[in-house]
């Protein structure tokens, strides 16, 4: 069952996708997300535009946080912190979709 909040507690073994009802476009490695329902745009930068990239397809939560701390220079612990948080915000936006329990 696919939620657009988080009803539930949000955890690492989540599985997470952008919501249907949304557009977005990369600008320069930044990106820009109109949610369709709602009007309303929303800018990302660097980070934020990659796990929004991630976020195309179905990821569970580990394997993002574990990209960006591949890719870019921060501790584990403040990565999953930093992106329950971002999620949490998206999520409030209706811009992702929380699968949990799915395979990706």
């Amino acid at each position: 069952m696919a939620s657009t909040n988080l009803d539930h507690a949000l955890t690492t073994a989540s599985v997470i996708v952008a919501a249907k009802d949304q557009v977005s476009s990369d600008l320069a490695g930044e990106a820009v997300i109109l949610n369709l329902q709602t009007g309303k745009y929303y800018g990302l930068a660097r980070v934020a535009a990659r796990i929004w990239e991630l976020l195309k397809t179905p990821t569970r939560v580990a394997n993002i946080r574990d990209t960006i701390v591949h890719e870019f220079e921060v501790a584990p612990e403040r990565c999953e912190r930093d992106l329950f948080n971002f999620l949490q915000q998206l999520a409030d936006q209706q811009l992702i979709e929380i699968k949990d329990g799915i395979d990706p």
